[in-house]
């Protein structure tokens, strides 16, 4: 199992890439993106051959995140 810490690190968050949204090492792949493709059915193996600058830590790391993000203290409805 890869460390947390580091998988953390592959998420970055800069003001000029994506207008600072979190995205995947600066590729400009957006956090959101991937986690909705996994959300709609697709396996990591397919995300990854669709996207091939992306690797399976990168996948581990955007779930770790949206974990992290899920520990807020108030959850909103959001459907």
């Amino acid at each position: 199992m890869t460390d947390p810490s580091a998988l953390l690190q592959r998420i970055t968050l800069e003001p000029e890439i994506n207008h600072g949204q979190p995205t995947v090492r600066g590729l400009r792949y957006p956090v959101r993106v991937i986690l909705e493709l996994l959300a709609s059915g697709m396996t990591p193996e397919e995300i990854l051959a669709d996207y091939p600058d992306l690797g399976p830590e990168d996948i581990q790391a955007c779930l770790l995140y949206a974990a992290k993000l899920s520990e807020v203290g108030t959850v909103l409805r959001v459907a």
